[in-house]
């Protein structure tokens, strides 16, 4: 018996995977520190709480619209104009199970074989995996830290073809927290106003944690307004993680596909999480900036003592809650029966011997760096990066 030729195209989801060896070897009794997974530790906030206690009170139970309840899809309208600037119609919205579907719905909608899609690397590990689910081809284009992970226009011009169908990319950057600014936003716009044909794919789920200036959208530009997807959420800036609602705003024709899909695979998302999802959109947004605030008293804990590790090269995140460092250094490297010939033998060694848990760059596209997610305590981190830094000092 086998699987279908498309599931055998998909890898195993590098950042999962990592937290189930952790689990294993907490159950074993040993103290992991888990900077793998890409969660915040927060709890939602109480207003928010609140607004899900009463729909249920209220018996709001039942199915839902495919693409969404209409008083969640008129906040996110709401949350575009307020934000971004943007104008979107309540039709142009598609309210999905996390931004994980909603990238999923449009992928699939829009591409197949003989497609391709170009991707920035480093690139969020699903990326890949969706477009090879589509039988679609990834186009990589590499952007390394010395270029604090941001390609260029050239880069991009160079890597389009007649078979593009689309252009994928996150800004804040999981896993980099690298910020694309209005000017580097623009200049790429400009080369996609000379060919068409390409959609412009905008993963914007980090939005509220952004540290520097303010979030910029490339959809802000008129000129590609007709051919671009803005995918968003309420996981990572609410602290919303396990109530699993993400959503597109795009054009109506790319609206209709994706709902037109979503109807067939899953219809529409859970009722409860949808009038949570309106009081987080519309309500107080205080919480979400303090949850900031604190991301970036991380940010600067973890940089700093990242960069007193020898061998390690680190760039300065301006978004997200990662720390994506170049790690190649420790390459060719041994240390009591383990040989370290790329960043995955790293990582285990690292789970192993320090039991703290990170993610190979190599699930990134980037094979010479590590993920760290500073998504937990100050405590936590200070110990995980002594715990680190003396596992990295015994390689020789």
């Amino acid at each position: 018996m086998n699987i279908s030729e498309r599931l055998a195209n998909v890898n195993e989801s590098a950042t999962l995977a990592m937290s189930q060896k952790s689990r294993e070897l907490q159950a074993l009794g040993h103290d992991v520190i888990n900077l793998s997974i890409g969660q915040p530790d927060f709890n939602t906030p109480d207003h928010i709480k609140e607004a899900a206690k009463k729909a249920i009170d209220d018996n709001v139970s039942k199915y839902t619209p495919v693409p969404g309840l209409p008083v969640l899809r008129d906040a996110v309208c709401e949350k575009f104009k307020r934000d971004n600037g943007l104008d979107f119609s309540p039709s142009q919205i598609v309210v999905s199970n996390g931004a994980k579907q909603s990238i999923a719905n449009v992928i699939l909608s829009l591409t197949g074989p003989g497609d391709e899609v170009i991707i920035p690397a480093p690139y969020w590990v699903s990326y890949v995996e969706i477009v090879n689910l589509a039988q679609a081809s990834n186009v990589i284009v590499e952007a390394g830290i010395d270029q604090d992970f941001k390609i260029t226009p050239e880069q991009l011009e160079e890597a389009i073809t007649p078979k593009t169908k689309m252009f994928l990319f996150s800004s804040p950057s999981n896993p980099t927290g690298s910020l694309y600014t209005r000017e580097e936003l623009k200049a790429l716009a400009e080369v996609f106003m000379r060919y068409p044909h390409v959609i412009v794919v905008s993963d914007e789920i980090y939005e509220l944690i952004t540290f520097q200036g303010q979030h910029e959208s490339i959809a802000q530009f008129k000129e590609l307004q007709d051919r671009v997807v803005v995918v968003n959420g309420v996981s990572k800036g609410y602290a919303m993680t396990g109530w699993r609602i993400g959503y597109i705003a795009a054009p109506q024709w790319i609206a209709d596909a994706c709902n037109k899909l979503q109807g067939q695979y899953t219809s529409g998302a859970c009722s409860i999480s949808q009038m949570a999802s309106v009081a987080a959109l519309t309500g107080t947004q205080q919480p979400s900036f303090k949850m900031k605030e604190v991301f970036i008293r991380r940010r600067d804990l973890v940089v700093k003592m990242a960069k007193e590790i020898k061998g390690m090269k680190v760039n300065i995140p301006q978004g997200a809650f990662y720390l994506f460092p170049e790690v190649d250094y420790f390459f060719g490297k041994s240390c009591n029966g383990y040989m370290i010939n790329n960043a995955s033998d790293l990582a285990l060694y690292l789970l192993e011997t320090a039991y703290v848990a990170t993610v190979t760059g190599e699930a990134f596209g980037s094979p010479k760096c590590l993920r760290f997610s500073y998504a937990t305590s100050d405590e936590l981190l200070m110990e995980a990066l002594k715990r680190i830094k003396i596992a990295l000092d015994k390689l020789e």
